[in-house]
């Protein structure tokens, strides 16, 4: 079997410890990868060699710049079919919705590259005769990204793409549980001709390659998208030198269902919502309020979409919904909040316990009669699984949805406009979503408030989290 390795300043390269790690396919078990792993001195060596390139990529034109991203786009969609399996393969997600993740990164690569034209300074009024106050907007310099398996493709592209286009270099580290789609990217990479050390990507784990790229003194942001924990790490890694961190971390978004809604799309639309990727996506609703009036037909519209939904292998069936989940961890996890959901007084009406045979599969589980109180609506679950609790005005609703440690996106279901409005003037998420699935655009802002992380991504100002300012006054004279 072979190894694949890193990509240092431009060339594929294997660590001096000769160590490796083992990628499983979740599906099966079994392995279908070796990967190099590197080391805390690996990861050193990719920021000196994007350090080293950063001054002569950020004096190209923007518009340059911009033109490697498309081409990188280019060579995506060429090898869509392949990283899409890819993807499948190593982390677990139906082959339809990987598709939609390569497609979508390379939409995403060309979405950034225009605002090569578009990202601008600022002329500020001085105070002063004869002077003119510039404001710039200026790259940062060496920038870092750790990077989640659940959308393991598609975050390349969000953390590189603003950085590039910008003129940042960037170092990336893949999750281990699906780093074969990261090193199919660096390959892209490297048949485009982008300059060398401009991007560069090493395995290994978060305690030693994630701990290096957030501490190391040549970096200028570093960029996490994963656990709450893991984002306490960096950001205490990162304190060290002072450099700016952008984090996106943990969900547990609500979706309220009033009793004038679309019963038949809010149950479409949850149920969507826990079972992509086997629920394990932080901007899905992860935990559902009912209003009284109507909770008991809309928990069976829950139940009788639930039974429907078709898990299995997703590289032997394209028409599944769902995949298995990535690992045993989280299957276990999965497991022990509905256990503990049950004992606390909650009432299983679907699923609750895993698969068995072969695969880390759950089964598509609802669960009623549970509270604020109660771990599973307060911690994420990361697996398919809908936990329902039942309101009965929308002032009460709105204390129960806010009650909450993280604040990354929620949902609204009613046909009433000014009820919406009102909900979505006083929920306290980055993110609200109004009588449709939770999916961002890449246009939007994908930010979330309280432990749900610091800065966001896409769009302006996505863009704007990889440029710093640099003011400049200047004086003249008007005799000459």
């Amino acid at each position: 079997m072979q190894t694949l390795n890193m990509y240092i300043d431009g060339q594929f390269v294997a660590t001096e410890s000769g160590q490796t790690f083992d990628v499983l396919n979740p599906a099966t078990e079994e392995v279908i990868a070796k990967v190099t792993k590197g080391t805390a001195a690996d990861a050193a060596r990719a920021i000196d060699a994007a350090e080293a390139a950063q001054d002569a990529w950020e004096q190209l034109p923007a518009i340059q710049r911009a033109g490697y991203l498309r081409k990188i786009a280019e060579g995506i969609r060429a090898r869509s079919e392949e990283i899409a399996k890819t993807i499948s393969s190593e982390m677990g997600k139906v082959l339809p919705l990987a598709r939609v993740e390569v497609n979508f990164t390379a939409d995403y690569l060309d979405y950034m590259s225009e605002w090569a034209r578009r990202y601008e300074g600022e002329i500020i009024q001085s105070d002063r005769p004869n002077e003119h106050i510039f404001l710039y907007k200026r790259a940062i310099g060496v920038t870092t990204g750790i990077l989640p398996w659940n959308f393991p493709f598609f975050l390349i592209a969000r953390k590189a793409a603003p950085a590039l286009v910008t003129g940042n270099t960037i170092v990336l580290k893949p999750s281990v549980d699906s780093p074969i789609n990261a090193v199919l990217f660096a390959e892209v990479v490297d048949q485009v001709g982008l300059p060398k050390g401009v991007f560069n990507l090493v395995h290994g784990s978060g305690g030693e390659v994630g701990n290096e790229l957030a501490s190391n003194p040549k970096v200028g942001l570093v960029s996490l998208t994963g656990s709450e924990p893991a984002g306490r790490k960096v950001m205490e890694a990162a304190s060290k030198n002072i450099i700016k961190v952008n984090l996106e971390l943990g969900g547990k978004a609500p979706a309220i269902v009033l009793a004038d809604a679309d019963l038949d799309l809010a149950a479409d639309a949850i149920v969507a919502s826990r079972v992509i990727n086997s629920g394990q996506v932080c901007n899905c609703a992860e935990r559902v309020y009912v209003q009284r009036e109507v909770k008991e037909v809309f928990t069976q519209k829950l139940i009788e979409r639930m039974k429907k939904v078709r898990s299995g292998n997703p590289l032997e069936d394209e028409t599944l919904d769902m995949g298995p989940m990535v690992n045993k961890q989280g299957q276990t996890h999965a497991k022990q909040m509905v256990d503990e959901a049950i004992k606390a007084g909650g009432r299983l009406l679907l699923g609750g316990k895993p698969v068995e045979g072969k695969g880390y599969y759950f089964e598509p589980t609802v669960i009623d009669n549970v509270d604020n109180n109660m771990d599973i609506l307060r911690s994420e679950i990361f697996g398919p699984v809908i936990p329902v609790a039942t309101f009965d005005t929308i002032d009460e609703v709105i204390k129960l949805a806010n009650d909450c440690e993280y604040g990354l996106t929620s949902s609204v279901y009613t046909q009433n406009i000014n009820k919406a409005m009102k909900l979505v003037s006083r929920l306290k998420f980055g993110e609200t979503y109004i009588n449709r699935e939770n999916f961002e655009a890449m246009q939007g802002f994908h930010a979330g408030w309280r432990k749900s992380g610091i800065g966001g991504a896409d769009g302006k100002h996505g863009l704007e989290e990889y440029l710093q300012t640099q003011v400049v006054y200047l004086q003249y004279d008007q005799t000459v």
